[in-house]
């Protein structure tokens, strides 16, 4: 279980305090509102929003899940990964694990998107493709418990992750680093 209370949210309206207030006219379709039309489209569009990584790291992450002892979600699982390399041949397609690794509890295999343009085909792709398998998809900010919890989102059944993980990697590094600066002083 996440704990929302221990991160900070900006205001989604940050930059957008001073505009005109909005309509409230209904659209043609008779449900939606109809938007005032800058003839701008969002950056978004084209470049992952701060603080996203966009260079080697890759943007986001998509964790493909399956239960390894399952026959049939095995099999799926590896004719899936398999499609994609062949439908999907620009992303970084790791190979598939057969059993847990890392803060993930059952086998899967990873994909990266580097681009917004990737990750708007890639996703709804998997979507409709993934058949009985979970995916989770997390973006890359470097802060990589957040990432894999408040930031993420789940495609199919949420699964839990060993979090736990993250903290301990963050801690030995905090240590390893005081350990470096102490001895550089001496």
């Amino acid at each position: 279980m996440v704990d929302y209370e221990q991160y900070s949210f900006p205001s989604p309206l940050k930059g957008y305090e001073h505009l005109a207030e909005l309509p409230n006219e209904i659209a043609e379709d008779g449900k939606s509102f109809v938007n005032p039309q800058t003839g701008v489209l969002s950056e978004a569009y084209e470049k992952f929003v701060d603080p996203i990584d966009i260079g080697r790291r890759g943007g986001f992450d998509i964790h493909i899940y399956f239960f390894q002892e399952n026959k049939a979600q095995f099999k799926f699982a590896h004719d899936l990964w398999t499609r994609i390399r062949h439908e999907f041949p620009e992303l970084r397609i790791y190979r598939v694990f057969d059993k847990p690794v890392g803060p993930h509890p059952v086998a899967m295999f990873e994909v990266n998107v580097f681009t917004p343009a990737q990750f708007g085909a890639f996703v709804p792709w998997l979507v409709v493709n993934r058949g009985p398998l979970s995916a989770l998809v997390h973006p890359n900010t470097g802060d990589d418990e957040r990432d894999h919890t408040t930031n993420a989102t789940w495609i199919g059944k949420k699964l839990p992750l060993d979090v736990g993980l993250f903290r301990i990697v963050r801690e030995a590094e905090a240590k390893k680093a005081k350990d470096g600066n102490e001895a550089n002083r001496n």
